[in-house]
């Protein structure tokens, strides 16, 4: 009668690892990935430096930027890579919105957010 106790909270145990470890992401329950969809207006943004950033991207980026750890998953994640953002050029974007609290020298993978 132990073995089987020992088992079920095991499974209790993976279980609860497994629903926490889904819903407590970088960006909450929704993934970097489908984040980044919400950035499509700042696609030229994060690929030319010297391209305008519009409004519509500014707004985007601003709410992302309220959960910086989310902001850098999101611009590193596999969707930005695939639509062709430089993160080197894409961690620009805030300071390029003149977000006046954007997360300053906050770290995101090899690139720090100016």
């Amino acid at each position: 009668m132990e073995a089987p106790m020992k088992y079920v909270c095991f499974l209790g145990l993976l279980l609860f690892v497994c629903i926490g470890a889904n819903g407590a992401g970088e960006c909450g329950k929704s993934s970097p990935d489908n984040e980044a969809f919400k950035l499509a207006p700042c696609m030229m943004a994060a690929q030319d430096p010297n391209a305008s950033v519009n409004s519509n991207c500014c707004i985007q980026v601003k709410k992302l930027g309220q959960n910086p750890p989310c902001l850098c998953a999101v611009m590193l994640s596999n969707t930005a890579k695939a639509s062709g953002v430089k993160p080197e050029v894409a961690v620009t974007i805030p300071k390029r919105c003149n977000i006046a609290d954007r997360p300053i020298g906050y770290k995101c993978g090899a690139y720090t957010l100016p």
